[in-house]
């Protein structure tokens, strides 16, 4: 690969710095532990591996038409993220139904295919850096997992952040889930065109 480098750079400016999946991961590990966010993070990587195996195949396909479906792409994922933000900062009862609305394999998942972010990002990688090197069907699946399993690590290490300053966070709950959904409709204005 002759950009090694930049690709380098690139995805990992991308994959760990914040945005609504590492934001969720830390919320959810701090809400309800890391070990009961796996299903949430592993709905994440799910969702950014098949993405990712979707933008191999189809690229140039997807530079057709994704300036078409982009508007509204954009507006349902900022919509979608929006949501979340409603959630983590509503007040809690402290039931279960909290654990089902944000920290599934489904929310996960959903966050992945309504995130524009995340379906430029994986076109971008796809074809500026993968497919001019490299025609091989394995090769594909190979990077699409590569990525995706590098994205999970960011996942990860946001998740334990939450985990790990779980009683720190606890003591400033209010305003550690005001500034997380700040950051999410950050994220939803900026993913949606707005800012």
């Amino acid at each position: 690969m002759q950009n090694f480098i930049p690709f380098i750079s690139y995805v990992f400016i991308v994959t760990f710095t914040p945005g609504p999946n590492n934001i969720m991961s830390m919320v959810n590990a701090t809400k309800y532990g890391y070990k009961k966010t796996f299903n949430f993070m592993f709905g994440v990587f799910t969702g950014f591996f098949i993405l990712l195996l979707i933008s191999s195949y189809s690229n140039l396909f997807l530079y057709k038409y994704i300036p078409k479906i982009e508007p509204f792409m954009k507006i349902i994922g900022g919509i979608y993220m929006i949501y979340l933000a409603y959630i983590i900062v509503k007040p809690t009862n402290n039931d279960k139904k909290e654990l089902i609305k944000t920290n599934t394999f489904k929310a996960g998942l959903t966050l992945q295919l309504v995130n524009i972010k995340l379906i430029l990002y994986c076109i971008t990688i796809m074809g500026t850096f993968i497919i001019p090197n490299f025609e091989s069907k394995l090769v594909l699946i190979f990077f699409s997992f590569l990525l995706a399993f590098i994205g999970f690590i960011s996942l990860n290490c946001w998740a334990f952040f939450g985990s790990f300053f779980n009683k720190l966070i606890e003591k400033y709950e209010k305003s550690f889930n005001i500034i997380m959904a700040s950051l999410l409709i950050y994220s939803a204005l900026l993913v949606s065109g707005v800012i």
